[in-house]
């Protein structure tokens, strides 16, 4: 896969950079059992991998965000109460980093819901960092990624969805959400290209 090319952008791309968090969003090993995500999980995977070390680069923090569920069900949904299944149970391979993802030094975000914002301090690290923009990857677009967009909007930040480096259990519902989000809360749809060129990294 090539690598994620940026040229410098001056000014701009630096004081946007400055403004900036990149979220890795439960790319876990659970949640590539599904034939649609297993089918992108290497390109997902590695485009993910690249724009960390373009936000490395550039200065812009990155978070990357797990679900973890307690073995004792306190923290189960509640499909997966009705279904009597967990999944990305705490201490379990599937809980565990997706193997092949490259975050580099990351801090990590634990959460138990879709959003990364329910029950979790990131709105106060968001805020000692000075960030004014997530830039979102992970699965599944139209659930966790999704939700957390919706939350990062009422929180009055700035969005960006990575088309290339979110994937869903379907490419049409991975379009519509895309769409969607970018239709009723004005959140940008950018390529990993795009965004590391935004940042003004160099080519490896």
């Amino acid at each position: 896969m090539a690598g994620i090319a940026g040229r410098g952008t001056g000014n701009h791309a630096r004081m946007r950079a400055t403004y900036d968090a990149l979220l890795l969003i439960d790319l876990q090993e659970d949640y590539f059992v599904d034939d649609e995500l297993e089918r992108c999980r290497d390109d997902v995977l590695d485009t993910c991998s690249e724009l960390a070390r373009a936000a490395h680069r550039a200065g812009v923090p990155v978070l990357e965000v797990r679900t973890e569920h307690e073995p004792d069900r306190s923290t189960w949904t509640l499909t997966m109460l009705e279904d009597d299944q967990g999944v990305v149970v705490r201490g379990t391979p599937g809980a565990a980093r997706a193997e092949g993802l490259d975050p580099g030094p990351a801090d990590l975000l634990i959460k138990t819901r879709d959003s990364a914002f329910f029950g979790t301090d990131l709105v106060e690290r968001l805020r000692r960092l000075g960030v004014h923009r997530l830039v979102l990857t992970g699965v599944s677009t139209e659930s966790c990624i999704a939700a957390t967009a919706r939350d990062a909007f009422a929180h009055d930040l700035a969005v960006v969805l990575v088309s290339d480096g979110t994937a869903s259990v379907s490419w049409e519902e991975h379009d519509h959400t895309l769409e969607m989000l970018k239709t009723q809360h004005r959140q940008d749809v950018l390529t990993a290209r795009e965004v590391a060129a935004q940042w003004g990294s160099d080519r490896d």
